[in-house]
């Protein structure tokens, strides 16, 4: 891979705070951060453009609700061309996570991790889209 280089400019205060962040996230430089912003802005492109993504759910939820693990499976089986994996944890007596990972056109993955995370019984869920890794070289 070829790099270049160019300068950029930026007022003495953000370039303080980038600096900052820099230490914060533990980046050897600012080239490394300025990479990852990058790539960050274009991972969100794709998912607005509705591109193919890799997507991770999370749900926490408390596994004696009635029927709750079976309306979760039906709903990853009304998809499963999507659905490439999940992995289902114990945490303690009451509460679980499941995690599911998803292949797929962005738009057609959210609303399954919507109905998913607002499942009856769910405490908690999140998602996460990235890109498939096509594009980012």
């Amino acid at each position: 891979m070829r790099l270049i280089r160019f300068g950029i400019s930026i007022p003495e205060n953000l370039s303080k705070k980038f600096d900052q962040f820099i230490r914060n996230k533990k980046y050897s430089n600012r080239s490394e951060a300025i990479r990852d912003l990058i790539r960050n802005a274009l991972v969100q492109e794709e998912v607005e453009q509705n591109a193919e993504v890799v997507a991770v759910v999370s749900l926490l939820y408390d596994h004696h609700k009635r029927e709750l693990s079976e309306r979760l499976l039906d709903l990853q089986h009304s998809k499963a061309h999507m659905v490439l994996t999940s992995t289902h944890i114990h945490l303690d007596h009451d509460n679980c996570i499941e995690v599911i990972i998803m292949r797929g056109e962005s738009q057609e993955i959210k609303p399954l991790a919507d109905a998913l995370v607002a499942s009856k019984g769910v405490k908690h869920g999140t998602l996460e889209m990235s890109s498939t890794g096509k594009y980012l070289d």
